[in-house]
């Protein structure tokens, strides 16, 4: 964020939305939610709140779904907490960070693997030529500078 006052905005709108999840919304589809950033626009009228849930893709609809519910409670509390003239409106998204870096995790695994495998090959490896491959610059012999006059 550009502006301090947009990311302090944005930090108020982040606590006041994880204390609502852990304290006040009682659905009893909501799972194991950590909010984990919250984006709001330069006019301070839409604040994206990004979450990640804890367990399997179908607690992670249910949350959504909860977290949708409950979407007028939270603005409601926003709107008294951070103290703006017009409430922000709430968006929630599903941060995608951990399957991210979970999907790199992977290639990185798969590196290491491919790394050790080609390692194994090249142990017993021996040149395909000579043990130096570079040519070097033949002795001139009597035999090649016949009629040159130089």
């Amino acid at each position: 964020m550009a502006n301090t006052r947009e990311a302090r905005v944005a930090e108020q709108i982040q606590q006041i939305v994880a204390r609502m999840i852990t304290t006040k919304i009682k659905d009893p589809r909501l799972g194991m939610v950590t909010v984990t950033d919250t984006r709001v626009s330069g006019d301070l009228q839409h604040a994206t709140v990004y979450y990640t849930v804890l367990g399997s893709e179908q607690d992670a609809i249910r949350t959504a779904r909860a977290l949708e519910s409950a979407k007028g409670l939270i603005r409601s509390a926003v709107g008294k907490g951070v103290g703006l003239r017009l409430t922000p409106t709430i968006e929630f998204e599903r941060d995608s960070v951990p399957e991210q870096s979970r999907s790199i995790e992977n290639a990185l695994v798969a590196a290491r693997a491919h790394d050790a495998y080609v390692r194994r090959i090249a142990e017993g490896a021996v040149f395909a030529g000579e043990a130096d491959p570079y040519k070097k610059p033949r002795d001139i012999e009597a035999s090649d500078t016949d009629g040159y006059d130089g």
